[in-house]
């Protein structure tokens, strides 16, 4: 029997480009190569779609592209890439199954998934829907409250909302935060912010753009004075924002993997070096910890595990996702804070350390993710097969 062809999509153009290549490496790594022939396919920083054939350890310094583009200089009728389309050297007849290894917008964020959807490429991961809505905050936030999940209190803004009156910014200057502080205007609709924040949320808050993961442009803001500078960062990766209480907290970690039926994995707490879990301290700073399984009590695991099902339901979320909760230190609260469709898969990431303490191999909960895919492939393609034939 032919091994099926798995191709490992990595990198992309977003700020989470590193940590793409970080995820896939281990990924690459730990696949099964008795089963699945794997196809490395890279996305540049400027979205070029690059096949790969050198070595995986070339992923992590960048060294992959300059391979790659040398190869396809070279040898332009082995190693072009067309992404559309049927026949040679696209995507469908290079691979049977993708699995996205990209984290943040345009990979994560349900755009990758549509097109492989077009394709028809089984792929592993959330759909479209579900990585659509686990991607952007706010969605997921207005879901969560339909759900009747606890959350913090939270304030959504526009970047319009304070950059507005700066009519002769460009496109690409637009986030330039020198020009707009001084811009007298956006000082006074900051002034207007800040006092909605202290009257509504009070200090400390967190400012995060919707549309980003791996905790890329969030800052914590302790008072009114550093509140201007966090939204021009936040609004450096996207144009919708979200202000959010701080709560004094523990931060709670399960996995899900599953369809229909779902498999619950542990539940772990991160012990970030920093004051909480920022990008640095996710992929760079060894002084963090993990914690699994994390010191909760039985009743809460089963509250988390509870809310964890709800939320990945309430996304339409499928495949696998990483669920994160914060915890009131003072009152044991449990508050759900977001879903990741992509989460790390590094060996040092909690998702597959979660699923590890269920007892699950690393090549396991690869191969439980590729199964997932296929099933629900097939589950697709019954229904538009049941449709056609009325």
């Amino acid at each position: 029997m032919a091994k099926r062809r798995i191709g490992i999509l990595f990198g992309g153009k977003s700020g989470e480009h590193e940590v793409s290549l970080m995820s896939a490496t281990s990924v690459i790594r730990a696949i099964d190569k008795e089963r699945y022939d794997i196809v490395m396919i890279g996305i540049t920083q400027q979205g070029q779609w690059l096949l790969y054939e050198g070595d995986v350890e070339a992923l992590i310094p960048g060294g992959w592209q300059q391979k790659a583009e040398q190869d396809l200089r070279d040898q332009p009728d082995r190693y072009s890439l067309c992404v559309l389309g049927s026949g040679p050297n696209t995507l469908k007849d290079l691979i049977d199954f993708a699995l996205p290894i990209l984290h943040g917008p345009n990979g994560e964020d349900g755009t990758v998934q549509g097109l492989l959807e077009l394709l028809d490429i089984p792929y592993g991961g959330c759909g479209v829907l579900g990585a659509a809505t686990a991607m952007d905050k706010i969605t997921a936030k207005r879901l969560f409250a339909q759900e009747g999940l606890r959350q913090a209190e939270h304030i959504v803004l526009s970047s319009r909302d304070f950059l507005q009156a700066d009519e002769s910014r460009s496109k690409d200057n637009k986030h330039d935060a020198a020009s707009h502080a001084r811009d007298g205007g956006i000082e006074q609709r900051i002034e207007t912010i800040i006092k909605r924040v202290g009257r509504e949320l009070g200090w400390p808050v967190f400012v995060k753009p919707s549309n980003m993961g791996s905790s890329v442009g969030i800052t914590k803001v302790r008072d009114a004075s550093g509140l201007g500078e966090a939204l021009l960062e936040a609004a450096r990766y996207d144009d919708r924002l979200l202000i959010e209480r701080g709560i004094h907290c523990r931060e709670l970690e399960t996995g899900v993997l599953g369809n229909d039926e779902l498999t619950l994995a542990g539940i772990g707490e991160i012990l970030p070096a920093a004051e909480y879990y920022d990008y640095k301290s996710k992929y760079f700073d060894e002084a963090s910890k993990i914690c699994i399984p994390a010191d909760i009590s039985e009743e809460k695991k089963q509250e988390l595990h509870d809310m964890a099902q709800r939320a990945y339901r309430a996304l339409g979320c499928d495949g696998y996702a990483r669920v994160d909760f914060l915890m009131d230190r003072d009152t044991n609260e449990l508050y759900i804070s977001e879903i990741n469709a992509i989460p790390g898969f590094t060996h040092a990431s909690m998702f597959p350390l979660l699923c590890m303490d269920i007892g699950m191999t690393y090549p396991e909960i690869i191969e439980r993710i590729v199964e997932l895919g296929y099933e629900r492939y097939h589950a697709k393609n019954n229904r538009e097969n049941r449709h056609a034939q009325k």
